[in-house]
């Protein structure tokens, strides 16, 4: 693996965790933040191996962080799934819409899918400090909103960046 690749990929997990960590609640669920930026390592540098690490990573750091009551083992669960898909509907759809609203649309559908997994894993195995329904909408819908508006925003401009300094050629 590339040493760059490891230390910007280490920096989104970083900046994803401290996100994670800072934003308060909204109706007793935190938007998870730390998604935007891990979709944006998979969109910067979409190897499997990148996308694994990511999701590794960042699952175990917003296990550390969170505020949902047993929430460790479904953001572990969560994190890999979301990442995959998130990865395999990119490469699905990169050559048929422009890259910065296929990217912001993506983001907000995952992050829909990464709510519905944690939250159902959560349901499963725990039980949930309130309806699903209820934490689903003041939790997952309005980090659906922020994540596709975060990932619009930073997308090209951390895509121009990696291309003016020659370390991502790809995106």
């Amino acid at each position: 693996m590339n040493t760059r690749v490891l230390v910007i990929l280490a920096l989104l997990m970083g900046i994803g965790t401290v996100l994670h960590f800072v934003i308060p609640p909204i109706g007793g669920i935190k938007p998870d933040m730390a998604l935007p930026l891990m979709f944006l390592g998979i969109v910067l540098f979409p190897e499997k191996k990148n996308v694994l690490l990511l999701a590794i990573g960042t699952g175990i750091l917003t296990a550390l962080t969170t505020g949902f009551p047993m929430g460790q083992i479904p953001n572990i669960i969560d994190k890999p799934i979301t990442a995959f898909v998130f990865y395999g509907l990119y490469l699905l759809i990169v050559k048929r819409i422009p890259n910065v609203i296929g990217v912001a649309i993506l983001a907000a559908v995952c992050t829909v899918l990464s709510g519905v997994v944690f939250l159902g894993s959560a349901a499963i195995l725990f039980e949930l400090p309130g309806p699903f329904l209820a934490l689903f909408a003041g939790g997952v819908v309005p980090a659906m909103i922020i994540n596709a508006i975060v990932l619009f925003v930073l997308y090209p401009i951390a895509s121009s960046i990696l291309k003016r300094s020659n370390i991502v050629t790809t995106a």
